[in-house]
């Protein structure tokens, strides 16, 4: 890996960062506080939240096994992303390099920040190298993005190639794991502390079944935290979020429901495999799959009038004629094939 100076943007190596009431209160127990220019009613919402969210760190170490010096919260995933592009790229001259079809998102925040997004096909099993991901790379690219299990594709990339990626470019790999909880591979968090150039992406939108409340998990070196936490906006996890996270992050219930999604997968698989619209299921490691059928979009389309509503991939690379499922309760499965077998 190149020197964290020879990556980040020189302002914003720079930057000196907002300094919150919250931020620079540190020490004893307090209970009156008198430093935000807070109103003193409606308790607890007329406080500003923890801007580092430590306590929801901590109940994510416990269950994540990652130390929380290496944890970045945002509004999500995308924030991360985001935050990736305005750290390390600077806009009109830097690149990143993407495997492709992947996640929508790495590219709109290229393009958003002025940085040229360099996507890298995969092949007919939806698969990449690490020397093609590499030979794409120049001296101007900051960061390569691998989905595992890719999105839409469901499939985990090799993880002996992303181990290779790691361990060759000298620039920052992020792999996107949202969907991890739903494979048998090993997740690649475990390794952050490992290599210093690898940022790893999780959510509790997935798995932890709470998209609603919009967390997203950055693992990374703890100095690439700290540039992500310099940047970030002062109170960019709210308390209602942190608060709901702390509470949903119960192993045992997240286990019931993974149980429950992965026999569904299995099952819901098996009977498109025998409808006469569906030309391949492809495999995959996520709570979705994507299936080539007869016609995507006629069958989109009826789907919508039925109340049913999936994914046309037919404009993504190497997804024409490709509708991406999410497994669903039985009962919303059942209705689904039900509306296919009468198509």
């Amino acid at each position: 890996m190149k020197n964290l100076e020879e990556l980040v943007r020189p302002n914003i190596l720079k930057l000196a960062p907002y300094s919150s009431a919250r931020n620079e209160y540190s020490g004893k127990e307090a209970h009156v506080f008198l430093d935000a220019n807070e109103n003193p009613y409606n308790q607890p919402l007329n406080r500003y939240p923890d801007p580092l969210q430590r306590e929801l760190k901590t109940a994510i170490s416990k269950v994540k096994g990652v130390p929380e010096e290496y944890m970045f919260l945002g509004n999500g995933s995308d924030e991360a992303i985001d935050l990736v592009y305005r750290c390390f790229t600077q806009p009109g001259i830097d690149n990143v390099v993407a495997i492709e079809p992947t996640y929508g998102m790495y590219k709109v925040c290229a393009d958003i920040n002025d940085v040229e997004y360099r996507p890298v096909l995969l092949d007919e099993d939806f698969q990449i190298t690490a020397e093609k991901l590499l030979a794409a790379c120049d001296e101007h690219t900051k960061a390569i993005w691998i989905c595992s299990p890719n999105n839409p594709t469901g499939n985990n990339i090799m993880h002996e190639e992303i181990l290779k990626v790691i361990e060759t470019f000298e620039g920052l790999v992020v792999v996107d794991e949202a969907y991890s909880d739903f494979s048998q591979e090993k997740p690649l968090r475990l390794k952050v502390g490992r290599y210093p150039n690898l940022i790893v992406l999780n959510t509790l939108s997935k798995a932890w079944g709470c998209a609603a409340i919009r967390l997203g998990i950055a693992f990374a070196n703890p100095r690439l935290i700290e540039i992500f936490n310099k940047v970030k906006y002062p109170y960019n996890v709210n308390l209602l979020t942190q608060q709901k996270a702390i509470e949903m992050l119960d192993p045992y219930t997240v286990e019931k429901w993974l149980t429950l999604i992965l026999q569904e997968r299995g099952r819901l698989i098996s009977a498109i495999r025998e409808l006469p619209i569906c030309e391949k299921v492809y495999p995959t490691d996520a709570n979705f799959f994507l299936v080539k059928v007869t016609d995507a979009q006629k069958i989109y389309d009826y789907l919508v009038e039925k109340g049913i509503i999936v994914r046309n991939r037919s404009k993504v690379s190497l997804c024409q004629n490709c509708l991406r499922i999410t497994i669903g309760s039985k009962s919303e499965n059942a209705e689904l094939l039900s509306a296919l077998r009468q198509y």
